[in-house]
């Protein structure tokens, strides 16, 4: 018997009958259902997010304005900004409607703005800054992804509103520094006006420098002038003092011979009458006495004219000691004046001397504050240098710089397209080893007729191998075209996809032939064991490196992992240096499985045991 003929007599048994063939066509249909169901079902989860129920609890009071603060609910944008980006099936709720949705599974979790929310994000402006809270509240009993998924919402929100916040809070820094800004110019301007009023008074104060040694020096002359003014004064007083003195003893004579004129001009009218009266007394008649008085009218004229002389010399001589007193009294005071001009000018002298070094020590300061001024001058241009000179819109853009300085630019040597295809490999790898285990359900690992009959345990074991193998490749070609007809992936090597589902198919097939071999109905029980070895140890979801340490050394040996890896590479356009390495190993696996297979059957030909002779656990 050769293997056709062994392969097609295993054939016509499966399909000997109505229920065998139904039998068979439910399990070649196995890893189509479990592959294409499981993918379609999780083709595009996170483009489904929408359908998700989540409440939504808005309890913020927002923040009244005051003075210059604008009032302001940031619950209620945040809020607006969710419902409005339709990431979930938002349900605005209040606070113990949304608890009773929770527990009664209405919603998958609820977020919830506190009433605070508002006056903690404003709180980093004031004395107790503190940070604002979002509430999540999780139901594990609904869905444990679900919660995941909630807390993920929570944390792109806490980013948003970060943001926010941080674009406000650069605005107003930016704004604040564009003020400073301009508040440093014309501070600039000012320290220019100051450097230029300090050089001034430099130039100022060496001129009052100048000015006050040449006041020094002519206070000094002045100061020995003086000294002389004093002596000559002194003299002048003295001398004024001598004259006054005899200028009032001539007053005493002159007022003395005034007098004696006087009497005798007023003694003259009693003398002519007492002449007139003599001279009647004579007998002498008028006429005579006439002449007489006649005579001696010239005498009485010139003795009036003499006493008016004599009265004016005295006046004048009162007069000149008047004045000889006057100019006395004001020698005396020239004297003491020029004492004091001199003790003054001499006080004016040390005076100006302290003057002169203080003007010295004044522009000493002023050159001083002149280098200082121009060093402020100079900090605040550098000031105003430092400060970007902004526009409006340049600090908008500034502020969302600010609020999210990072931005992430992905880019993929490789891509999926989405998360069912990104779990496209796995599956379709688990889905070929299910098959292949079903399939040996009803399939004989190996003909005891062609066991007796030929002596060629290699062909028995291919004949074993390649019925379900054959099997298994038409399942891989049935779920190839449900991934990429009913469910459009993409891919980039169909053909080499293909292939590689195929070989999975023909490895699995010899493993579980030579365990079927080697174990009878125990080793169909070491298939299920391996499969669920292989479901945790292919890094089909999570990656590999995360497993224990166990289970990441079986990665690097079992078959399921090169399989992912391997369609990985081709469906997504990976390396195809990595799938040359994948089907080495997969070579060596199939490869190992049939000899071991082969060893198995010439064991079987050589010998039975009690084992052999007892029928199968499985059918």
């Amino acid at each position: 018997m050769k293997v056709p003929a062994m392969i097609a007599a295993e054939l016509r048994r499966l399909t000997s009958s109505r229920m065998a063939m139904l039998a068979l066509l439910a399990l070649m249909a196995v890893p189509v259902l479990y592959g294409g169901v499981y993918l379609w079902a999780n083709q595009d989860p996170y483009g489904s997010f929408a359908e998700v129920p989540v409440g939504l609890v808005i309890s913020d009071d927002g923040v009244a304005a005051d003075g210059d603060t604008e009032a302001v609910n940031y619950g209620e944008r945040v809020a607006d900004d969710l419902l409005a980006g339709n990431a979930f099936e938002w349900h605005v709720l209040s606070a113990s409607d949304a608890s009773n949705a929770l527990a009664d599974g209405s919603v998958d979790f609820t977020v919830t703005i506190p009433s605070d929310f508002s006056d903690a994000l404003r709180s980093i402006a004031g004395t107790d800054p503190h940070q604002a809270e979002i509430d999540l509240e999780t139901n594990d009993a609904n869905n444990y992804l679900a919660s995941t998924i909630g807390k993920q919402a929570v944390e792109q929100i806490r980013r948003s509103v970060a943001e926010l916040v941080g674009k406000e809070a650069a605005s107003s820094l930016l704004t604040a520094l564009s003020d400073i800004r301009t508040e440093l110019s014309d501070a600039t301007a000012g320290a220019t006006q100051l450097v230029d009023g300090s050089h001034d008074a430099v130039t100022g104060a060496q001129q009052l420098a100048d000015g006050a040694d040449t006041l020094a020096t002519g206070l000094s002359t002045l100061s020995t002038a003086s000294g002389s003014l004093v002596a000559g004064a002194d003299q002048v007083s003295s001398g004024a003092a001598q004259v006054a003195a005899g200028n009032r003893e001539l007053a005493g004579y002159a007022d003395r011979a005034g007098t004696a004129a006087q009497t005798i001009a007023d003694a003259l009218p009693t003398a002519r009458a007492d002449l007139v009266a003599a001279l009647t007394a004579q007998g002498l008649d008028g006429p005579a006495i006439d002449d007489v008085l006649t005579a001696l009218d010239p005498l009485s004229d010139r003795i009036a004219e003499g006493n008016g002389t004599v009265q004016s010399a005295v006046s004048k001589v009162d007069e000149l000691s008047a004045g000889a007193n006057s100019l006395a009294s004001g020698a005396a005071t020239l004297a003491s004046g020029a004492t004091q001009l001199a003790a003054g000018v001499g006080s004016a002298h040390s005076g100006a001397s302290t003057l002169s070094t203080g003007v010295t020590t004044l522009g000493t300061g002023l050159g001083t504050l002149a280098d200082g001024t121009t060093e402020l001058r100079d900090g605040l241009e550098s000031g105003v240098e430092a400060i970007p000179n902004s526009s409006a819109d340049l600090r908008a853009q500034q502020s969302e710089a600010i609020a999210d300085p990072v931005a992430v630019e992905t880019s993929a040597v490789t891509t999926a397209g989405n998360y069912g295809a990104g779990l496209a490999p796995f599956f379709t790898a688990l889905a070929g080893w299910i098959g292949i285990y079903a399939l040996f359900l009803i399939v004989k690992p190996v003909s005891k007729r062609a066991v007796t009959a030929l002596r060629s345990p290699v062909r028995v074991a291919i004949a074993g191998w390649l019925t379900p193998a054959v099997l298994g490749a038409i399942q891989m070609i049935a779920l190839f075209g449900v991934l990429a007809a009913a469910l459009g992936f993409s891919f980039t090597h169909p053909i080499g996809t293909l292939g590689v589902m195929i070989a999975a198919s023909f490895t699995y097939a010899a493993i579980i032939l030579a365990l079927n071999i080697w174990f009878g109905s125990v080793g169909q029980f070491l298939g299920l064991v391996l499969m669920v070895l292989q479901l945790v140890t292919a890094g089909g979801t999570f990656p590999w490196q995360t497993l224990p340490a166990p289970l990441a050394a079986l990665h690097h040996v079992l078959p399921m992992g090169y399989v992912v890896d391997a369609m990985r590479q081709l469906m997504y356009g990976g390396d195809l240096a990595r799938v040359g390495t994948d089907a080495i190993v997969l070579g060596a696996w199939l490869v190992g499985a049939l000899i071991l297979a082969a060893i198995g059957v010439t064991r079987m030909t050589h010998r039975r045991t009690l084992r052999d002779l007892q029928p199968s656990l499985i059918g």
